[in-house]
């Protein structure tokens, strides 16, 4: 499969393109993180109550978490499941580690 340019190539599969299998619901879970990132900007404008902006920016923490976690599992069952039957599973292992760990703190 060749890599269109507006796709990344898979780090253990040159010439393989990174296609997140539910890139709509990803882009609209973006979307909406966006929104509310915009609403936190106005609330600060308007000298909200500290509380509520707090809550909004654990709000948006929680999705972007949430994201993240979808990702890694698009990850995980697509890039490394293909390294690992390539051969290549060392490497995308400890790529996934390190990811991982940056989850972990």
């Amino acid at each position: 499969m060749k890599s269109r340019p507006d796709t990344e190539e898979c780090e253990h599969h040159p010439g393989h393109a990174v296609v997140q299998p539910n890139k709509s619901a990803l882009l609209k879970r973006l979307n909406r993180i966006e929104g509310q990132t915009r609403g936190v900007a106005k609330m600060v404008e308007e000298d909200r109550y500290c509380v509520d902006v707090l809550t909004q920016i654990s709000a948006i923490q929680s999705a972007l978490d949430a994201l993240a976690l979808q990702l890694l599992a698009n990850h995980t069952k697509g890039c490394v499941r293909s390294a690992i039957r390539s051969g290549k599973g060392e490497a995308a292992i400890d790529e996934l580690m390190i990811v991982v760990k940056r989850f972990g703190r």
